[in-house]
């Protein structure tokens, strides 16, 4: 956008957010955010740009269909995320814009000529590797608490830290109740971009630290300080293997779903009375309502809640399965619906994996569960009901049939591979 020389005012145009500040640290990005400084809604309109903001005037370029805003300022006047008044006219300056974002390293912009404006420190804080809030007016908005956690996840691997100033005002909200005006929609929404993240357990543990796991997630927060028999769990605490299971199913799976049984799988543990502890017995029925409130509460998509409570219910059974007599496989077999969606089996062998190897000591361990059930399973796949129609086995006799022919398949199964 040039010069408008009808008004006399100029317009300048800076490349900022995320595409400025991965660039810096050489990271992958694959959006464009630009922000305007100068111009007028009419402006914009004048230049082809297609308004789509409603709280605020955001545009579509032309041609790239990015996004440009233009430079904003905000005032707190209300509850929550979107209690805010916006500012958006030719007079604001790009210092302005950038003094309201969340994270000194998120408050950098670029200019047409490639200089770098960093009135807020950013680019010291990414050499340093730190996380830390751009003013006090972070306290205003309680979804930055998420927003922090989620880029802690994302650039773990990198070293970040989160300044201890930053985490007194991620304290602060949390205590505050600002968190509960949060959305259900928004809060899965972060929660799922942190799940993808290399290191997702970092979004949870910070959280945790935080206070905010507790406010948004107590089913999870509750594992926190419950101990575990240290015979199977070096680690003891239920909330430090919790994390450490979702670090190995994220080693073993990009898929969400996966990552989201293994975080949850063990939420019965957060409810065993406290004479009974350290054990857990009976935990794989116990915690099957606390993740279904969890996911009605968050709308998690059905596809991770129902993994979720298929994982739950069966890996302790799973960890047994040596053990198991073929008619218990079957009935397995049966109750993960292994006919008609065959990739469940594989999914939660992938969860009881990383469930094996998310203790201390046991991260290389193999688990040769997942094999014998693989061989049990083909071998009961195999069996085809049209073999049993062409026997001359009709009507409602096939269904009972079909799974005799299932047992006796998995029967010789387990005599192949001698147990």
């Amino acid at each position: 956008m040039a010069k408008n020389t009808q008004s006399g005012k100029h317009v300048q145009i800076y490349l900022v957010g995320g595409a400025v500040r991965d660039a810096l640290l050489g990271y992958p990005f694959h959006e464009k955010d630009w922000v305007v400084v100068g111009a007028s809604p009419a402006d914009m309109l004048a230049q082809g740009y297609q308004q789509v903001g409603k709280d605020f005037p955001v545009f579509l370029h032309p041609k790239t269909k990015e996004e440009y805003a233009l430079a904003r300022t905000e005032r707190k006047s209300g509850s929550g995320y979107t209690g805010f008044t916006v500012y958006a006219a030719a007079d604001v300056t790009l210092e302005q814009d950038l003094a309201r974002r969340d994270l000194t390293i998120n408050a950098i912009a670029k200019d047409a000529a490639g200089n770098l404006v960093d009135p807020y420190g950013g680019i010291p804080d990414l050499e340093q590797r730190i996380l830390r809030h751009v003013s006090l007016a972070f306290v205003e908005d309680p979804l930055r608490v998420l927003r922090v956690a989620r880029f802690y996840a994302r650039y773990a691997h990198l070293g970040f830290q989160v300044a201890p100033e930053t985490l007194q005002l991620m304290q602060h909200l949390s205590l505050s109740g600002e968190l509960n005006t949060l959305s259900s929609e928004r809060v899965w929404l972060e929660t799922t971009k942190a799940l993808n993240t290399q290191s997702p357990a970092a979004y949870f543990s910070l959280l945790q630290q935080c206070g905010a796991l507790q406010a948004l997630m107590p089913e999870l927060a509750a594992l926190w300080g419950v101990p575990q028999p240290a015979q199977w769990h070096p680690e003891i605490d239920t909330g430090i293997h919790t994390l450490l299971v979702l670090e190995q199913a994220a080693k073993l799976s990009d898929k969400l779903e996966i990552r989201f049984a293994s975080l949850v799988h063990d939420l019965g543990k957060g409810v065993t009375p406290t004479e009974l502890l350290p054990a857990h017995h009976g935990h794989e029925h116990t915690g099957l309502p606390l993740i279904k409130q969890l996911c009605e509460r968050l709308r998690v998509p059905n596809g991770c809640r129902d993994l979720a409570l298929l994982v739950c219910e069966h890996h302790q059974l799973v960890h047994r399965a040596q053990e198991l007599k073929a008619s218990t496989v079957l009935k397995f077999f049966n109750g993960i619906d292994l006919w008609r969606q065959p990739e469940r089996l594989q999914d939660i062998l992938l969860c009881c994996t990383a469930d094996l190897r998310g203790r201390t000591g046991f991260e290389q361990a193999e688990y040769p569960q997942a094999a014998y059930l693989h061989k049990l399973a083909e071998a009961a796949q195999a069996v085809s009901a049209k073999t049993l129609i062409a026997q001359g086995i009709t009507g409602p006799a096939i269904k009972d049939a079909l799974q005799q022919a299932r047992l006796t398949a998995i029967k010789t199964a387990k005599l192949a591979n001698k147990l």
